[in-house]
């Protein structure tokens, strides 16, 4: 099990960007929550499978059709078991 907290740039707000990362970890199985920030990035915040976890960087990298990501910066943590189900912020 595995914890990370994502930093999502480019053009990534007012495109469905947040819900997309919340259909996706719903499929995959994470715990944590996507949320819009003041400076325009949407931070992600991922608990769950080491697998499940890398593969949703990987979404995360391409993002929904309307969006461009320049660039993922990864925090990786030890995993507590925070976080129950995906939500919004």
């Amino acid at each position: 099990m595995k914890k990370v907290k994502i930093l999502v740039k480019g053009f990534v707000q007012g495109v469905g960007f947040r819900y997309f990362v919340y259909r996706n970890a719903q499929a995959l199985n994470l715990s944590g929550y996507a949320k819009n920030l003041i400076n325009g990035n949407v931070e992600v915040l991922l608990e769950g499978e080491d697998t499940n976890i890398e593969e949703m960087i990987s979404i995360l990298k391409q993002g929904p059709s309307r969006s461009m990501v320049n660039s993922v910066e990864l925090e990786y943590d030890n995993f507590h078991g925070e976080y129950i189900g995906f939500n919004i912020r």
